[in-house]
């Protein structure tokens, strides 16, 4: 009898979880024409401030292995009216640019992510709502997960 109590209530604890990211789903808009609405809800932490989302945008091309690419673009944050939750935008992934490393054209061509250039879009980690990002149709979308460690060293005076 236990068993069955420990299950129904974990189960109800599911059904709250997902009528919350239900109810959050309602104030990111649906994707409009030519875009793609990604959303990423991540597992609660125990102390979510030692983490950071790094969202990274691009598209995988066929290129040489020995040049490195990147895409021109930027990643923008908005607030949503009337929610204050943010939302993140790519309004387009500009033009290809890359190194002029001499390749062997015999060398085969491979599949490879090219990301936006420039600095790392990092966001603040939050279980409680979902990362909603619209990006135009082709672009994926990709994240890592940052971590502090737990034990803050000095620096040396000089």
């Amino acid at each position: 009898m236990k068993t069955v109590r420990r299950m129904l209530a974990l189960w109800a604890c599911f059904a709250v979880l997902a009528a919350q990211a239900a109810d959050n789903m309602k104030a990111f808009p649906a994707a409009e024409a030519g875009m793609v609405r990604h959303v990423l809800q991540l597992p609660a932490q125990d102390d979510e401030a030692d983490f950071k989302v790094e969202l990274i945008a691009g598209r995988t091309l066929e290129l040489d292995p020995g040049n490195q690419y990147f895409f021109s673009g930027s990643i923008a944050e908005e607030t949503i009216q009337g929610w204050g939750f943010p939302r993140y935008v790519v309004s387009s992934l500009g033009s290809l640019a890359g190194t002029l490393m001499a390749i062997d054209p015999s060398q085969p061509k491979v599949d490879r992510f090219v990301a936006l250039r420039g600095e790392a879009h990092l966001i603040r980690y939050n279980s409680r709502l979902p990362i909603v990002v619209y990006a135009p149709e082709g672009v994926e979308v990709r994240y890592r997960i940052w971590s502090a460690s737990a034990q803050a060293k000095a620096i040396d005076r000089g």
